[in-house]
């Protein structure tokens, strides 16, 4: 998803594998879609996506959510026809004939609803070491506020995309210590904008993305890259939001 019509547009955020959006412009071959998820806005190729009615909108709104739990896996459509698709794919359009147009079948790790707090650090283990990409919302790429999005809505929470969005949501903690592991670190650059994001650890680490999907250290300043042997990012809040 890229912020204007041009294939040399910075890329935004992305669309994953059986997202569903709704398509406000067109500018051949471009289309600006409104994610329904989050609300995410871009352009994306037209020649990227299926058109579905708005009734079919409707009914993919409503399913539960169902995400591929593989960090890889393949929908198999007609004609043998194989589709790559990365950790946390929608999967819930397949269960109707009418939008799955193409009949793909998918046979592997499927997640959904609710989990326990704790298993989101599990799911963060999944995209270590993953490379930074602004942008970015699979192990191939992502960014900071894409791998917390990512991390919780692979356990059935509901993120905003953007750090500073996620930064409005939940309840804010006044010291470090009050911190349980899967809640979210805020980080601000010197004119108090939020611009990282990461998830707290047990005994004082955080993972979060910067240059990879690493593990560092979080003190009371902020996070300690011990490879650096200073401080990358200035603490500004902890939130709890589940």
């Amino acid at each position: 998803m890229r912020a204007e019509a041009s294939d040399k547009s910075e890329i935004v955020s992305q669309v994953l594998f059986g997202e569903h959006f709704e398509v406000s412009e067109q500018k051949t071959p471009w289309a600006k879609i409104r994610l329904q998820y989050d609300g995410y806005e871009g352009w994306i190729d037209s020649k990227q996506y299926q058109p579905i009615s708005a009734s079919d909108y409707g009914t993919l709104s409503s399913d539960p959510i169902i995400l591929n739990g593989d960090l890889i896996e393949y929908v198999s459509g007609q004609d043998d026809f194989l589709t790559p698709i990365p950790l946390g794919a929608s999967l819930s359009f397949l269960n109707h004939p009418d939008i799955n147009k193409q009949g793909f079948e998918f046979e592997g790790l499927k997640v959904n609803g609710q989990k326990p707090k704790a298993d989101i650090i599990r799911t963060a283990f999944l995209y270590i070491n993953a490379p930074y990409l602004w942008g970015g919302k699979s192990p191939f790429g992502i960014d900071c506020s894409g791998f917390t999005q990512m991390c919780y809505k692979l356990n059935g929470y509901k993120l905003l995309r953007d750090a500073s969005q996620q930064a409005t949501q939940g309840e804010a903690l006044s010291f470090i210590e009050e911190s349980e592991p899967g809640d979210l670190a805020f980080f601000d650059n010197e004119e108090g904008r939020i611009i990282h994001v990461g998830i707290i650890m047990e005994n004082n680490y955080i993972i979060h993305a910067s240059g990879k999907v690493r593990i560092d250290r979080l003190d009371h300043l902020g996070i300690y890259n011990a490879e650096a042997n200073r401080h990358t990012h200035k603490l500004r809040v902890i939130k709890k939001c589940i």
